[in-house]
């Protein structure tokens, strides 16, 4: 059944991020379960990166499929321009209760990506809207992700992900705040123009796809404090970091200076569904309040507030309330920082950087190049696989990103095939 399924899928499919000449045979997932994902042969794979990042609290958890299966037998989808419904308006209100600063509304969208889009539009627009259309220039962080639609790749680091767009990004003025040496008075030897910067975009504490980078809340803090004295727009990416990650709700509760703007997807719902967020303060939401419709934001999904994502995404919520699942998200970190520790003893020639965030940790490995199409990656994978456990490095960074429901033993078997694995690398480099 395997085999069959390998070769109808080589017929037809094509698969993201993928190189496809001599492509490894994809593996038949038919069943999660938890931290497991089963392939068609029977056999366990420990998912210890959260399937890109989304299923915080596991595979096929049943609370989640209930409440799924409930509200498909009532509504499954409806136009959201001049109708509402109860699933999308109750998120909206418990998404409002808990995040960060003063954020008043919420947009919805797809996914990631469009949630990023879609706060670059309206920031771009409300000075539009105000009357200061050449307030347009927008500051993102080198080494940035922020998704693969133009806007999104506009604001995120030049790389092999944007390679083939150079020339049709727009215009972007890209600082270093990662950097270990970075101070906002840089900034203003940078000459940016402020009274024309619309907005600024990060990843806060953590950039993702960029090669799990973290850096200082407190740098963050004074950079969003001198952008808010220019009345720069600010928006906070927590897309990847959002609902847990890093040991907090979401990342900006580390910060004492707020965004305008927040991004969510992945945990959103738990994994379960595609849903995007784009929440906003009251601020941002005046300057669209107009007679003059050309002043409507005119952007929109077909399936914008799905009613099944959102139902998905309000039982998701319900278990991130469970106080046994903020004990999760700590053991994690504290199981994370121990590892940690023991990497640096045992594997120093081979390993650099090697850093924890919450239920976030990661390390680079001192073998070829310091870029995402390093083999060595791959080689991780297969390596990683044949022991029951996936892992999917970002080049030569290898990380862990586990959803919260898994168990101690579970998560230090995960650690033990990393050692496994880099005691083979060590013996032979």
């Amino acid at each position: 059944m395997s085999n069959s399924l390998k070769l109808r899928d080589k017929q037809v499919i094509w698969h993201p991020y993928t190189p496809q000449k001599y492509m490894p045979d994809p593996i038949p997932i038919v069943k999660g379960d938890g931290c497991y994902l089963t392939d068609t042969d029977g056999n366990d794979y420990i998912d210890a990166i959260s399937s890109w990042w989304v299923t915080i609290h596991g595979h096929a958890h049943p609370y989640i499929a209930e409440k799924l299966y409930e509200q498909a037998k009532t509504l499954e989808q409806v136009i959201f321009a001049g109708f509402t419904h109860e699933p999308a308006v109750r998120l909206a209100e418990r998404l409002l209760e808990k995040l960060p600063g003063a954020i008043s509304r919420i947009f919805y969208s797809d996914n990631g990506s469009t949630a990023t889009e879609v706060a670059l539009k309206m920031s771009i627009q409300y000075w539009w809207n105000k009357g200061q259309r050449n307030r347009n220039k927008i500051l993102a962080f080198n080494n940035s992700y922020h998704g693969d639609t133009f806007g999104a790749m506009s604001v995120s680091e030049r790389s092999v992900f944007t390679l083939a767009f150079q020339d049709k990004l727009f215009e972007v003025i890209f600082i270093d705040v990662h950097q270990a040496n970075f101070d906002i008075s840089q900034l203003d030897d940078q000459g940016i123009p402020w009274e024309e910067v619309a907005c600024l975009i990060y990843e806060p504490l953590v950039q993702g796809a960029g090669g799990m980078l973290m850096y200082e809340a407190a740098r963050l803090d004074g950079l969003i404090a001198k952008c808010q004295a220019h009345e720069v727009i600010c928006i906070a990416d927590e897309v990847m970091t959002g609902f847990g990650r890093t040991g907090k709700l979401f990342a900006s509760h580390y910060l004492e200076h707020q965004p305008d703007i927040v991004c969510l997807s992945k945990g959103l719902t738990g994994g379960t569904m595609a849903l995007g967020v784009t929440a906003c303060t009251h601020r941002i939401y005046e300057a669209f309040l107009e007679e003059d419709k050309l002043k409507t934001f005119f952007h929109g999904h077909s399936f914008t507030a799905n009613p099944l994502a959102c139902a998905a995404a309000l039982a998701s919520l319900d278990l991130l309330e469970k106080e046994t699942c903020q004990q999760n998200i700590d053991r994690i970190g504290q199981q994370h920082q121990s590892f940690a520790s023991r990497v640096a003893v045992e594997f120093p020639a081979i390993t650099k950087n090697i850093r924890c965030c919450g239920t976030l940790f990661a390390f680079e490995l001192v073998l070829g190049k310091d870029e995402y199409l390093n083999n060595i990656g791959r080689e991780i994978t297969q390596k990683a696989l044949s022991r029951g456990v996936y892992l999917r490095p970002l080049g030569n960074t290898v990380y862990l990103m586990p959803p919260y429901c898994i168990t101690e033993v579970e998560l230090e078997k995960v650690y033990l095939t990393i050692n496994e694995i880099l005691g083979e690398l060590n013996a032979v480099n």
